[in-house]
């Protein structure tokens, strides 16, 4: 299978357009359309099922899909591979991360690292923790910059980078701002403010809440942190934010409970092998931890 035609076929599956995946590509449509009739043809499949504009893979190129990423990640990687021996520290370095990482942890990172190592191209991508660790584990992205959690995988190397304090907050004309040595059950009569109870955050104060016996009442759900902070500032409900959020416009509810904790830090695939790029922005992410 021409690669060519594999990188146009994935594309057009992401994008859900043919047109869209001829911008991307920089390729006139009737040519993406002629790629992909080729690769039908070679394939004695169908690959797309179209409705007027709409398009849809077919049951052959669902199952194609995780296939034709994985060969076109092999031939990258091999490339780089070569361009590693000789000690070149170049090329495309694909990252996920978290929205909350990438706005107030990372930005001092990537600044320096881009000014050590110009030649390489930063691919960053924004995302939930849990499907970041899903992509980099299908192969996706090279590192991933998450949340750690409970995830179990044979696959996946973690190395923790910061650990977060969480504070119970809410704003400063809330009731629960004016009251001291409050309960976690006193949290229960006033509505609060989360991300959904996929991610680590929220397992953590559900843990909590479970220990005693108590009823979470989340009333919003938003995985942005910022959202969250901006929500809770203007009395819509209380919250858990980093420690480092914190400002004058919250208040740090006076709960007689330990302060949360959750540990962020890179993760990789252990069966990939690493590139210069990869392994000279993990030291450069934990030089800036030991920094702190």
């Amino acid at each position: 299978m021409d690669t060519q035609h594999l990188t146009t076929f994935v594309t057009v599956a992401e994008t859900g357009s043919f047109s869209d995946a001829a911008i991307k590509l920089h390729l006139t449509q009737p040519a993406i359309s002629k790629r992909i009739a080729l690769l039908e043809q070679q394939l004695a499949k169908k690959l797309f099922d179209r409705f007027g504009k709409n398009i849809h893979l077919t049951p052959a190129g669902r199952l194609l899909l995780p296939h034709a990423r994985q060969i076109l990640q092999s031939v990258t990687d091999a490339g780089r591979a070569l361009a590693d021996l000789d000690g070149d520290i170049s090329g495309p370095l694909s990252i996920a991360t978290s929205h909350h990482i990438g706005l107030h942890r990372l930005p001092a990172v990537l600044s320096e690292f881009s000014r050590a190592f110009p030649l390489v191209h930063l691919d960053l991508h924004f995302l939930d923790s849990e499907k970041a660790l899903l992509a980099v584990e299908q192969g996706e992205f090279e590192l991933g910059v998450i949340t750690l959690g409970e995830y179990a995988s044979a696959h996946i190397a973690e190395i923790p980078v910061w650990q977060d304090t969480l504070e119970f907050v809410c704003a400063a004309n809330h009731p629960l701002a004016l009251r001291t040595q409050i309960q976690l059950s006193d949290l229960c009569n006033y509505q609060a403010i989360a991300p959904d109870s996929n991610t680590h955050t929220t397992r953590l104060m559900q843990k909590l809440f479970d220990r005693q016996d108590l009823t979470l009442d989340v009333s919003m759900v938003t995985n942005h942190l910022d959202t969250i902070k901006m929500m809770v500032s203007i009395g819509l409900g209380w919250g858990v934010l980093p420690r480092s959020m914190i400002d004058t416009k919250l208040t740090i509810l006076d709960l007689k409970t330990p302060p949360l904790t959750r540990e962020l830090g890179a993760v990789f695939h252990t069966k990939r092998s690493q590139s210069n790029a990869a392994r000279k922005f993990l030291n450069v992410l934990q030089n800036a931890s030991q920094a702190e």
